[in-house]
């Protein structure tokens, strides 16, 4: 693939991981009321982020799933004032799982399954474990801070809880997912090199 029609492909690509990560979060969520009028959820959108860094590289996988999740913020009343924090971590997590995925363990470029499968639960890990530490504190400080809700530590424990039921559902869905669609991606001349 010539490299102008490969940067139109990402670029389509990234649309289709906002879509997807938008479907996903939106409309396959279990939503948690929480103390305060403040929600949280059970949801694989962000194994859709890592999926895209895995495929497309971080910053167009990142890219994707931060603004499908921003979007899926934008049109829910209790979460629209979280936009600015979902662009920016849901980015994080493309771009970190990218870095681990694509510098370091140099997956594509990889035809060992077994090397492949191992730095693809790194990087999936590593995106998600982010997410695990900084969405909670982030949102905690947001909240308290920039949101002015005294209800901030009572939502605390539980947005610890439910991102870490969705970082381990979402690292094995990503890395189940993309393990199956590389061969066929490959097969179908659609999988490129990310250096």
């Amino acid at each position: 693939m010539e490299q102008k029609n490969q940067k139109v492909y990402k670029i389509a690509l990234t649309g289709l991981m906002a879509a997807l990560s938008y479907v996903v979060f939106t409309f396959l969520q279990i939503k948690i009321q929480l103390p305060g009028g403040d929600a949280t959820s059970i949801h694989l959108g962000n194994a859709v982020c890592v999926l895209g860094a895995l495929l497309l590289g971080g910053f167009y996988g990142g890219l994707g799933g931060a603004i499908g999740m921003a979007i899926g913020d934008m049109f829910d009343p209790v979460y629209v004032t979280y936009v600015p924090k979902t662009l920016l971590l849901k980015l994080c997590i493309g771009l970190i799982t990218g870095l681990i995925a694509h510098k370091l363990g140099k997956i594509t470029e990889s035809n060992d399954n077994a090397h492949v499968l191992k730095w693809t639960v790194l990087a999936a890990a590593g995106g998600l474990l982010f997410n695990v530490i900084f969405d909670p504190l982030v949102g905690y400080y947001y909240k308290l801070l920039i949101l002015g809700k005294p209800a901030a530590e009572l939502t605390l424990a539980w947005n610890v809880a439910s991102t870490s039921i969705n970082a381990v559902t979402s690292t094995i869905a990503a890395v189940v997912i993309y393990m199956a669609l590389r061969p066929a991606l490959r097969k179908a001349g659609l999988f490129f090199k990310i250096k």
